[in-house]
C-alpha cells in the first residue's frame, strides 16, 4: 500500500472507530504519563519504561486487527495483552536499550572534541535508522505472532529495505502528524495521534487483506 493511500485508509478507519481509538491511544498515554511522572520523583523508575511494551503490544494488536479486518471491539485490547506481552516486553527492553545507549553515546561524542563529532552524527543517524525500523518491526511482530522473533526482525530488516524512502516519507508524515497533536494543546496527542501512527503503520508495513478490497 502506497503512503498516502495508508495515510487515507488509517484517517476513514479512525473516523468509523474514533471513540474505541480514543480510549487506546488514552490508555497508552495514561501509562507513558504515569511512568515520565513516576521517574521525576524517583529517577530509576525511568526503568518502567519498557512496561509500555506489552501495552504498545496490545495496542498494536488492536490497530493490526482494524487495518486487517475494518473491525474493533474494545475487548480486543486483553486479547492482544495476553497474547503479546511476551513479544512486547522484549520489544520495549530493546527500544528502551536503544534509547539508553543512544543518550550516553551522543553527548559523550559531541563533548569529546571535534575528531568525535562524526561519531556523534554516526551515533544519531543509527538512532533515526533503528526508530524507522520500529515503524515496520512492531506491526509485523503483532501480525507474525506464531514466528520466532528472530525471523520477524529479519523480515522487517526485508520490508524497509524494499522501500526505505516510503517508510522515511512515512517517519516524516507520522512525526509532523504528533508534532500537530502536541501543539494543539497536547490533547489530540493524548487521544488520538499516537493510535493514527500504529494505524498507519499497520496498513502500510503489511500485506492488504484481499477481503477489504472486496
Amino acid at each position: 500500500m502506497s503512503l498516502g493511500r495508508a495515510l487515507g485508509t488509517a484517517a476513514t478507519d479512525l473516523y468509523h472507530q474514533s471513540w474505541r481509538l480514543i480510549v487506546l491511544n488514552a490508555l497508552l498515554a495514561a501509562v507513558l504519563v504515569g511512568v515520565i511522572l513516576a521517574s521525576v520523583a524517583i529517577r530509576p523508575a525511568l526503568l518502567l519504561l519498557v512496561l509500555l511494551g506489552p501495552v504498545a503490544a496490545a495496542v498494536m494488536h488492536c490497530t493490526v486487527t482494524l487495518a486487517q479486518t475494518e473491525e474493533l471491539r474494545l475487548s480486543e485490547v486483553v486479547v492482544g495483552l495476553r497474547r503479546h506481552w511476551r513479544r512486547g516486553l522484549a520489544l520495549g527492553v530493546l527500544v528502551a536499550a536503544a534509547a539508553i545507549l543512544g543518550a550516553i553515546a551522543v553527548p559523550f561524542y559531541s563533548r569529546a572534541g571535534a575528531w568525535a563529532w562524526p561519531l556523534a552524527a554516526l551515533s544519531v543517524y543509527v538512532l533515526l535508522a533503528f526508530a524507522l525500523f520500529q515503524l515496520a518491526l512492531w506491526p509485523l511482530a503483532v501480525f507474525e505472532d506464531v514466528r520466532p522473533l528472530r525471523a520477524v526482525v529479519r523480515d522487517a530488516v526485508f520490508v524497509v529495505g524494499r522501500r526505505p524512502w516510503g517508510f522515511l516519507g512515512l517517519a516524516l508524515a507520522l512525526l509532523l502528524v504528533n508534532a500537530i497533536g502536541v501543539a494543539a494543546a497536547v490533547l489530540p496527542f493524548l487521544t488520538l495521534t499516537i493510535a493514527y501512527s500504529f494505524l498507519v503503520s499497520a496498513h502500510f508495513a503489511l500485506p492488504k487483506n484481499p477481503a477489504r478490497e472486496v
